[in-house]
């Protein structure tokens, strides 16, 4: 299997399935010198663990990062960075009836289409859990872009249905969606309950800010940074669509309002969404991930199995409601990685 690795500079290849002894990340590129330790990595990877909210996988992983390599003295020392994180809680038992069967809106049936054969315990290297490593190599592409004085964070935007209204950043943190409008958070926490008793799902999308990024980062052809970033997100399973700053509402606008006028202190307005030719201009860079309900849910469903014969399936198990919130350090790591790869690109011509 190819397909392993972002990035030309900075580099991350994951490995490992859902349901082996262990997942992790290979970091190839990191600058020596950066003060790194596990418990910066392993604040992340808590983020993304299962909370105690309605809808959440019962799924208790500790998702302890170990590194292997890279690091001595609590300093990276420009060698590869080993991440591992041990799978304890796999229950494969869980998906013994399934072995045969082909589960609607997951990869069995294109995986097995590709390869003649497929892990079936939990989906294997298309399960959502090989995001933890993904997010262990974030952190350490964070420690890289903060030092050029760049933050990424994320939250909530619309789950479900219910958007957000009122924009209040503070707010992000007071609850478990992890939303910047507490009426809106209330109203989606209702309706993950609803469709979890329902035994059905929901999706949602994220919406992820860069600020302090420096104008001149990104190529101008085939390796712009809206592609790049656009790329790495739509590498995750659940993400269906990406837009950057006005995105969709673009076409609905005329020229004269999408163009963001420019004065000497920057521009006045910021549809472009930080990037202007596949290059950061300088701006706050603007980001929405459209998420797909999950697909594993008790809700009966049609399919087929590996004789053609038609089934009807309800997947049981562990499984999350909706994505949000924890894909939210998830997608917050996939932009993080592709900056700091685009970071040491500029530096490598400046």
């Amino acid at each position: 299997m190819s397909g392993n690795t972002l990035g030309v500079l900075f580099r991350v290849t994951t490995w490992g399935e859902s349901h082996g002894p262990a997942v992790g990340a290979v970091v190839d590129g990191c600058p020596p010198g950066l003060e790194l330790g596990a418990d910066e990595i392993q604040r992340q990877l808590d983020r993304r663990r299962p909370g105690t909210g309605s809808g959440i996988s019962p799924r208790q992983e500790e998702d302890r990062v170990e590194i292997l390599s890279g690091v001595h003295r609590g300093l990276t020392i420009g060698t590869p960075i080993a991440l591992l994180i041990r799978n304890r809680e796999a229950k494969s038992r869980d998906y013994e009836s399934l072995e045969d069967i082909f589960r609607p809106g997951h990869g069995d049936w294109t995986y097995f289409k590709k390869y003649g054969l497929r892990d079936p315990r939990g989906g294997g290297r298309a399960s959502g859990r090989e995001t933890a490593a993904r997010v262990a190599a974030g952190a350490v592409a964070r420690k890289v872009i903060s030092r050029a004085g760049i933050e990424v964070y994320a939250f909530t935007f619309e789950l479900g249905g219910i958007a957000v209204e009122d924009f209040s950043p503070a707010e992000i943190g007071k609850n478990g969606l992890l939303c910047p409008d507490c009426r809106a958070a209330k109203r989606m926490a209702e309706k993950i309950e609803a469709a979890g008793a329902e035994g059905d799902s929901l999706g949602g999308i994220v919406e992820v800010r860069v600020t302090g990024c420096p104008p001149g980062l990104g190529e101008p052809v085939f390796d712009k940074m809206d592609a790049d970033l656009a790329k790495a997100l739509m590498s995750l399973g659940t993400v269906k669509g990406v837009e950057i700053g006005a995105g969709f509402e673009a076409p609905r606008m005329k020229g004269s309002v999408s163009n963001d006028a420019m004065v000497p202190g920057g521009f006045k307005t910021n549809h472009a969404g930080g990037v202007l030719a596949g290059i950061t201009n300088g701006e706050e860079i603007v980001i929405r991930a459209a998420c797909k309900p999950i697909p594993s849910i008790r809700k009966e469903q049609e399919t087929f199995d590996l004789h053609g014969n038609p089934r009807r399936i309800s997947v049981g198990g562990r499984h999350d409601v909706c994505v949000i919130p924890r894909i939210i350090p998830v997608c917050e790591a996939m932009v993080c990685i592709v900056l700091a790869d685009h970071l040491l690109r500029q530096k490598s011509i400046s």
